[in-house]
């Protein structure tokens, strides 16, 4: 986040930019209309460059001054200083504005716009943990979760599917929270399972990585949805222990992706060799 004193990410507002920037634009926005010698606009206005900072990436947050900008003004009626309006992202017209109905700390518009945030976003996707490249990238997240799931001979795609779909609905559930989410087969992995103490359990299992901090957390309950829900809600307020990493993780196996099917068992292949076989002994066996 940024720091009060500092509104660099404040977008700032005119009759002539307002269009173009909140209008056509696909971007959620949170739009103050202010006057200079608005008492209470001066005080709103560390909270609002704090929660454009926290909210970067996600919702815009605008400042137009309506005493200089008064078309814009005009056309949203604005009579009482600060007057904030809500733009959904998408396509909108003029007419999209909403009453912003939140409080005025920088934690109040924050939550306030992550709730309309995440009622816009795509559902959270699950991916397979197929290379050192897939982890890095969940990585990235303020927490990586990484699902070991049995392997396919012993739960079939059926079985898998569901796990992968018990996953998606916690994340979902969890989907304002910058989580990666990723599943690997069990076993395909030894010493990375080995570094996050998975491996005694069975699986599924699960391992929450937070990579800056060098720490770990495993799943202890069951891998249900009530038992992940529980467990991520934990984690996020600090309530379940961290281990910290031994050393650094091992690197991830390269694997083929899962195709999507049943597993089969391989076959066993004997190479036979002719030439070790006596045709004329075969023959008088057969004699007898």
């Amino acid at each position: 986040g940024g720091g009060a004193g500092s509104d660099k990410d404040v977008v700032k507002l005119t009759d002539q930019n307002f269009e173009e920037l909140v209008i056509n634009s696909e971007d959620l926005w949170l739009v103050e209309f202010f006057a200079p010698w608005c008492g209470h606009c001066k005080s709103l206005a560390p909270h609002w460059a704090s929660a454009a900072s926290q909210l970067k990436g996600k919702v815009k947050l605008g400042a137009l001054d309506a005493t200089a900008e008064t078309g814009m003004a005009n056309q949203y009626q604005v009579q009482g200083f600060p007057t904030i309006l809500f733009f959904p992202g998408g396509a909108k017209t003029l007419k999209s504005g909403e009453q912003y109905t939140g409080g005025r700390t920088a934690d109040d518009i924050v939550q306030w716009a992550l709730d309309k945030w995440s009622v816009n976003m795509p559902p959270p996707e699950i991916h397979q943990m197929i290379s050192q490249e897939v982890f890095d990238r969940c990585s990235q997240k303020q927490l990586c979760m990484i699902s070991f799931l049995p392997h396919i001979l012993d739960s079939m795609a059926d079985g898998r599917n569901g796990y992968i779909e018990t996953l998606l609905t916690v994340a979902n559930t969890f989907k304002q929270r910058s989580f990666g989410w990723v599943w690997i087969e069990g076993g395909s992995n030894p010493e990375l399972e080995s570094n996050l103490g998975i491996g005694g359990f069975g699986y599924p299992a699960l391992a929450a990585v937070n990579t800056r901090k060098k720490v770990y957390s495993t799943l202890k309950g069951s891998f249900s949805g009530a038992g992940i829900n529980e467990f991520v809600g934990e984690l996020f307020y600090g309530r379940s222990p961290t281990i910290p990493f031994k050393g650094s993780l091992s690197p991830v196996q390269t694997v083929e992706p899962w195709d999507g099917k049943d597993g089969e068992l391989p076959v066993e292949e004997y190479d036979w060799d002719l030439s070790d076989v006596d045709l004329d002994d075969m023959d008088e066996k057969d004699e007898l």
